[in-house]
């Protein structure tokens, strides 16, 4: 008997659900034993009904929930609760359901703040009132799947890897624990670390030191050649079933997409400790508050900065 699955997207820009088009043709053996019956992005099952006749969401009972993206508004909290309520696991998938993602990095301001600069103070935008009519109100800041409802899985990524999805969809049919990654994109990667200091960072598209067609093991560590690499604060697995990370794959520092090593882990915290190792002061680092934390700014690691006269932004 198939397996009923339900999937919603959020805040969310849909990379998640091109990642399960990307499995290819495992993806084929995978879908045999699932039933979808609730998927935006693939099928016409609306929330109200099909002509929008019921005053009641309606997302129907499923063993297995998939959702993308976090809150950001007080629909997006109401689906989400839904599916809680519907499904039996349900599964956060991407760094935005996990940590909030880059839409979070709207965190650093507050709503009244970002309303005002959107619609009165953006020189594209001729001043107006604020949208309200048939639009959900947005809530206080953006919040991870968790934050609002109890999550079984956390699948990380901007996007995850098709490999990861489908391990872990086929671990939950199987009836076994989801293997993920304990260790940061450091353990995985395969450079050279000379452990010589660094006193000033190279701009992030110059291009690095390598030997075009040669192994990357062959390569120094991106960090010690100057460019800021958020390895050492990143979860791995990101490098699908090659390991290497993929950014590194492309001689390209990691930007820190797969979220914190660990969930109570602060980035902030693990990448001045890692800079510091080879001689590099974070002060150095404009909104190095956002940078570190730049996919992870739910579960209260950024907040609204403060300015001048006490009021925040």
């Amino acid at each position: 008997m198939a397996v009923r699955v339900a999937q919603e997207w959020l805040t969310i820009c849909g990379g998640c659900e091109v990642t399960i088009l990307d499995v290819g043709e495992p993806l084929i053996d995978v879908l045999k034993q699932l039933e979808i019956v609730h998927m935006p992005v693939l099928m016409d099952h609306k929330l109200y009904g099909q002509t929008g006749e019921n005053k009641e969401m309606e997302i129907p009972e499923a063993v297995i929930g998939i959702i993308s993206g976090g809150i950001r508004n007080e629909e997006h909290k109401r689906i989400l609760e839904e599916m809680r309520k519907k499904t039996q696991v349900l599964i956060a998938m991407g760094s935005c359901a996990c940590f909030g993602g880059l839409p979070a990095l709207a965190n650093l301001s507050t709503v009244g703040g970002i309303m005002e600069k959107v619609y009165h103070r953006s020189v594209s935008t001729e001043s107006n009132g604020l949208p309200h009519e048939q639009i959900p109100a947005l809530t206080d800041r953006v919040y991870a799947l968790d934050e609002v409802v109890s999550v079984d899985l956390k699948l990380p990524g901007c996007p995850p890897t098709p490999e990861m999805f489908v391990e872990a969809v086929t671990a939950l049919l199987e009836q076994r624990p989801v293997k993920l990654p304990q260790k940061s994109v450091c353990d995985d990667c395969p450079t050279i670390r000379q452990r010589k200091a660094i006193t000033s960072l190279t701009r992030p598209l110059e291009p690095a030191e390598f030997t075009p067609g040669a192994p990357m093991e062959s390569m120094r560590c991106l960090m010690e050649q100057g460019f800021l690499c958020l390895g050492a604060a990143t979860k791995a697995g990101c490098g699908g079933d090659e390991r290497t990370p993929r950014c590194i794959r492309a001689y390209m520092p990691c930007r820190g997409c797969f979220g914190p090593v660990f969930d109570k882990a602060n980035p902030m915290v693990d990448m001045t400790g890692a800079l510091a190792s080879v001689g590099m002061d974070t002060k150095q680092i404009p909104d190095r508050n956002a940078t570190f934390n730049r996919f992870a700014g739910a579960q209260g690691r950024l907040r609204p900065t403060p300015v001048k006269g006490g009021a925040q932004s």
